[in-house]
């Protein structure tokens, strides 16, 4: 265990964090891969670095027990037609909290910060203040995600507790949308003065300038993009039934598919597919963002979404994006300001009527470009992030200390954070 002396040296906010905090960025993925949590883990820790201190790596963690765990899944699946959620269990946990502690042993840290962590932290044994980042909780996944649905009813005890125990060991806690962090104060107890509304960013590592975002694009046809892994999930079925619907209304369109591919059946001389871009490969990038900056509109029909990091890499390059109400999107798309939300039961139809009422209106869709560049650069991007996050980290580090000298807190106020509300 790390020796207290030494971290209250470390710990002293001197000028309310002026000084740089080392960081215990604990993962079980490897937080230098581009394509862990869609990048998300990787682009975390470049803004920590940035804004906040120096970060210590933990991870990747992958203890033996969780290809135990996963065969046990098999064989409850087979035998039950139930999902066991293995990742989940009280065994992986202990052994990623067990794993963290012995690195985390030759290291000098300030404070912990475990992004998607409840397993390693429900089992995590430390005096270093932790903060705990997700984009939801358990209780909101639970019959609402595919994933999440048709779960061995003794086996969702076990995970949810696993989620209480983290949220409980965390001082401070960070959410994407106030729909996942209602349900931390609420479902599971935590103290509202510690939960944050701090949306996620464009996991781009260099955004395109507000001039190149904005430039003029060819009116015809008009460019759909849908970016996700999963089919059925991501509604790509209603995005197809968009493209058919626009060319009834006598609107020359074309569909981008990136990241999964269609089922048979679904195929048309404008709909091309790009299976897999591997943002760990700089000319694979730089295809994903030639695509972000062909595309007219970013479409998403989601069936369910706790936070779309593609709808923020959509805003940056002045994409309006037009998705589901849903999850934690409606306090990331604002309508009429970056986009429109739909209701989960509207079709292609609808989508296509309200592309065509804004597409058709080049004054209106020039604004909308605009504005939503402009949500991109005031809040959905990393460098906002890693400000607002390096005073939650501090408040960590205060409350340890008992010092007094803890930073402006943003914290819940029905609902949303006061930062958010600009």
């Amino acid at each position: 265990m790390i020796d207290q002396t030494s971290r209250d040296r470390h710990s002293t906010n001197e000028g309310n964090g002026e000084r740089r905090l080392r960081i215990a960025y604990v993962a079980m993925d490897d937080p230098n891969d581009r394509n862990s949590w869609s990048g998300t883990r990787y682009y975390m820790a470049q803004a920590l670095e940035k804004h906040c201190g120096d970060v210590i790596r933990i991870g990747p963690l992958k203890p033996f027990v969780i290809e135990v765990e996963n065969n046990i899944r098999r064989g409850v699946r087979l035998l039950t037609g139930k999902r066991y959620l293995h990742m989940g269990t009280t065994a992986v946990s202990k052994a990623l909290g067990k794993m963290a502690e012995e690195r985390l042993a030759d290291e000098d840290c300030d404070v912990i910060f475990a992004p998607a962590g409840a397993g390693i932290l429900a089992n995590l044994h430390t005096k270093i203040p932790i903060v705990y980042l997700s984009d939801t909780t358990f209780r909101l996944l639970l019959d609402y995600n595919k994933d999440f649905s048709n779960v061995l009813r003794s086996h969702v005890h076990m995970v949810d507790s696993i989620e209480r125990r983290a949220i409980e060991k965390a001082r401070q806690r960070i959410y994407p949308s106030s729909w996942a962090a209602q349900s931390a104060v609420h479902d599971y107890g935590a103290d509202p003065s510690t939960v944050h509304v701090v949306p996620f960013g464009a996991n781009f590592d260099s955004p395109p300038s507000r001039e190149e975002a904005l430039r003029p694009r060819e009116q015809n046809p008009c460019q759909l993009l849908l970016v996700g892994v999963k089919w059925m999930e991501k509604g790509g079925d209603i995005a197809f039934e968009t493209l058919l619907e626009l060319e009834r209304l006598g609107i020359p369109a074309a569909l981008t598919i990136v990241g999964c591919r269609p089922p048979k059946g679904f195929s048309h001389p404008n709909l091309r597919v790009f299976p897999f871009l591997n943002k760990n490969v700089e000319h694979e990038r730089e295809q994903l963002n030639r695509l972000y900056r062909e595309a007219s509109f970013f479409i998403l029909p989601t069936r369910s979404e706790c936070f779309s990091i593609a709808l923020c890499e959509a805003n940056s390059f002045g994409l309006p994006v037009v998705s589901t109400e849903t999850g934690g999107l409606p306090e990331l798309v604002r309508s009429g300001v970056n986009g429109f939300l739909l209701p989960l039961e509207a079709r292609g139809d609808q989508y296509a009527s309200k592309i065509s009422e804004i597409y058709s209106d080049r004054v209106l869709y020039q604004a909308l470009r605009e504005s939503s560049r402009g949500q991109f650069e005031s809040r959905l991007n990393w460098d906002a992030w890693g400000e607002r996050v390096k005073d939650i980290l501090w408040a960590a580090v205060a409350s340890e200390n008992d010092s007094g000298a803890s930073p402006t807190q943003p914290v819940i106020s029905g609902g949303i954070c006061p930062a958010d509300r600009a």
